[in-house]
């Protein structure tokens, strides 16, 4: 019943899957537009220093006309000038400093032996000038604030009250200290001594910066700063037709895009944006689906490669939306060109342009400057899919990264020099968002091992480990039958430099021949190649047992590579290698030994199905035609030339390369590569060498 319930389940599958990829886009361009900024987007492109070409722009409302920044920065210096440090004066600072004097004035005064009076002259009279010189106030000097000056103005806080002085005003501890040298008088040197030594010992600033209120303060004058300077009335001109954007122009017109998209946060229908977003990004869906369709029907029926090409766009966009949210800096953060990487590293050049070209509208946009921003995008990621042919190599991403890097540099001094005319003016802060991103592009290497392991999806770099031949599988294959792993070895070097010529992916080829006879494995004394006697195990079984064994081969190549997760497109060489074609030696020893007997022709013929790819067609040939060339007994160029047009000939009558997209010019050029190996092969001379 279970198994009954699992079939009813492939059958559905099998019967909507055509409908799944319907659900699919739609999901996307839901989710999509979900979380797009809903506000309306300021419908004019511009750009300092160019012609106005569209229609006179006159204001439909008063705007206030925005500082630029260059002007706000000026302001804010400014400002910031004219705010003075604040110092607080400390009260009860010399209450303590007093107290700690005069038990120190008598400890040290005994301690010299100098006579002791009830009232010392000495001590009162320095107390009396050090309270002087607390009262006054000791600043403790910035250097920041000096500016290279001996002396600044400062606000003083006493008492909560401010008021402002200069630092010449009060004493530093030294010029306290001297102050006090040259006041206090002693009719003993050694007396006066010991009063200074205490005196500088008891010196300390009760004038103290604070630097919390100061910035506090700062922070204030900052923010009551406007940003605006004068108004654009309603109904007044900004610009008219064919006019220059000047500097004064581009912050009018600047002024008048923030104002819109301020004001349509609020006054926007954003049912209608949503609408208009489902429409737009829908029918750039719609157009990649037409074009897979069309020139990409493999992906086009495969559910899963559909839903991975889907998610990466929806989570590049999901990313700028994230982005636009949360008012990040840049959106050039965002790496971009991440996607034409895993597109053609996963699939081929020609998608990954177009998908890249795609993306790159719809977020065109949701982002300011869009053009800039389209051809910032379009020619990194033109660069990104050039760069990287196929990735079999750790630096090809290095060096991608770096020409995409050099693409952005030459787009970015371009733009700013068409934008300022001036190399001065480059602000060159702007170009470390490009580079973030193409760090981020790195990305790109782990998530295409996560994608090719989720969507079932087969890189260069999986081929390049799945034909090393270090491989465990392929070690147990030159173990067990070591003759059929010396004839893969011949069929993936004949079927790499045909397909290399005619063009195909000779990697996806090369893993499909080491892998093609993997079955053999289970069986290997029943195959020639491995058989060391003159004695055969066939001889003792009856032709149609030896013939299943042998067809039985394909079978359990099938269930081992599944079995070590092979990917079914190497898999797909494995079931296809010998087509439907016959066992022809056991078919025909049966007819010649029981002619009596009836023949079920399909014992002798494999399940198929025939090759329906130029690899599986030109690993077919391979297979046959290095198999075949093992028994020639005299190998000259003409017994090989005929062995090869004889071999493939008969896979053309038998209808087995019905399904490949092989031309005939393929077939030729298929031929003559054939020839020439096995002459290498068998160390043939050519004939006119025959005679040096």
């Amino acid at each position: 019943m279970a198994k009954i319930k699992k079939n009813s389940h492939k059958i559905l599958y099998r019967k909507y899957s055509s409908n799944i990829k319907y659900i699919m886009m739609v999901l996307t361009v839901l989710i999509i537009t979900f979380f797009l900024p809903k506000q309306p987007r300021f419908r004019y492109e511009f750009q300092k220093g160019k012609v106005w070409l569209n229609k006179d722009l006159v204001s439909p409302f008063s705007f206030a006309i925005l500082k630029t920044n260059p002007q706000v920065n000026t302001d804010k210096q400014d400002a910031l000038e004219n705010v003075l440090p604040i110092y607080r004066y400390n009260t009860e600072l010399y209450a303590t400093v007093e107290e700690a004097y005069m038990n120190e004035f008598d400890v040290k005064w005994r301690g010299n032996a100098f006579p002791e009076e009830e009232k010392n002259p000495n001590k009162i009279a320095s107390l009396k000038l050090l309270k002087s010189i607390y009262e006054k106030g000791i600043i403790a000097l910035n250097p920041k604030h000096q500016k290279g000056r001996k002396y600044y103005d400062i606000s003083l806080l006493n008492n909560n009250i401010t008021k402002t002085i200069s630092t010449q005003d009060v004493f530093t501890v030294q010029t306290a200290l001297d102050y006090f040298n040259t006041t206090f008088t002693s009719i003993k040197v050694k007396e006066k001594e010991v009063v200074m030594n205490l005196v500088e010992d008891h010196l300390q600033p009760n004038i103290v910066f604070d630097e919390k209120l100061t910035a506090i303060v700062q922070n204030n004058t900052i923010n009551s700063l406007s940003t605006t300077r004068g108004m654009v009335q309603k109904g007044e001109l900004i610009i008219a037709k064919n006019n220059v954007i000047d500097d004064e122009v581009f912050q009018k017109l600047q002024s008048f895009k923030e104002t819109y998209e301020a004001q349509t946060k609020t006054i926007g229908d954003s049912k209608l944006v949503y609408l208009g977003q489902i429409l737009l990004v829908g029918f750039i869906l719609t157009l990649l689906m037409v074009f897979l369709s069309m020139f990409r029907k493999d992906i086009f029926s495969d559910n899963r490669q559909l839903s991975l090409l889907l998610l990466i766009i929806t989570m590049l966009l999901l990313a700028l939306t994230w982005s636009i949210k949360l008012n990040m800096p840049s959106l050039y953060y965002i790496p971009f060109c991440i996607v034409p990487i895993i597109i053609r590293i996963l699939f081929d050049t020609r998608l990954a342009l177009y998908l890249h070209l795609l993306v790159i509208l719809i977020a065109g946009f949701f982002v300011p400057n869009s053009f800039e921003f389209v051809f910032y995008q379009v020619t990194a990621g033109m660069v990104a899919i050039y760069s990287i042919r196929n990735l079999i190599k750790r630096e090809q991403l290095l060096l991608s990264a770096l020409f995409i890097l050099t693409a952005y540099f030459i787009c970015f001094v371009g733009i700013a020099l068409l934008r300022d005319g001036s190399f001065k003016d480059i602000e060159w802060i702007n170009f470390v968002p490009f580079i973030i991103s193409v760090l981020l592009s790195l990305l790109a290497y782990p998530l295409i091992y996560a994608f090719e392991r989720v969507f079932g999806i087969t890189s260069d770099v999986a081929l390049i480990e799945l034909t090393n031949t270090n491989n465990k599988l392929l070690r147990e294959l030159a173990f067990k039958a070591p003759g059929t792993f010396q004839h893969s070895l011949q069929v993936a070097n004949l079927a790499e430099a045909a397909i290399f010529k005619i063009g195909g992916n000779s990697l996806l080829v090369r893993a499909g021949a080491l892998y093609h006879d993997i079955g053999k494995i289970e069986n290997p004394q029943y195959f020639i190649e491995n058989q060391n006697t003159t004695l055969s195990p066939h001889d003792k079984l009856p032709y149609e047992q030896s013939a299943q064994i042998i067809i039985k081969h394909v079978h359990k190549g099938i269930e081992i590579t599944r079995r070590h997760q092979l990917p079914e497109s190497v898999i797909d060489f494995i079931r296809t290698h010998h087509g439907n074609t016959r066992v022809d030696y056991f078919y025909q020893s049966f007819l010649k030994n029981s002619p009596e007997k009836f023949v079920d022709e399909n014992i002798f013929r494999y399940p198929g199905p025939i090759p329906f790819s130029k690899e599986t067609g030109v690993l077919m040939l391979a297979d046959s035609v290095e198999a075949a060339s093992r028994s020639i007994k005299n190998p000259n160029a003409q017994n090989i030339n005929d062995l090869v047009e004889r071999i493939i000939n008969y896979k053309l009558e038998q209808n087995q390369l019905d399904n490949c997209d092989l031309t005939l010019k393929d077939i030729e050029t298929i031929k003559l590569i054939f020839k020439t190996m096995l002459m290498s092969i068998y160390h043939v001379r050519i004939d006119y060498l025959q005679n040096v």
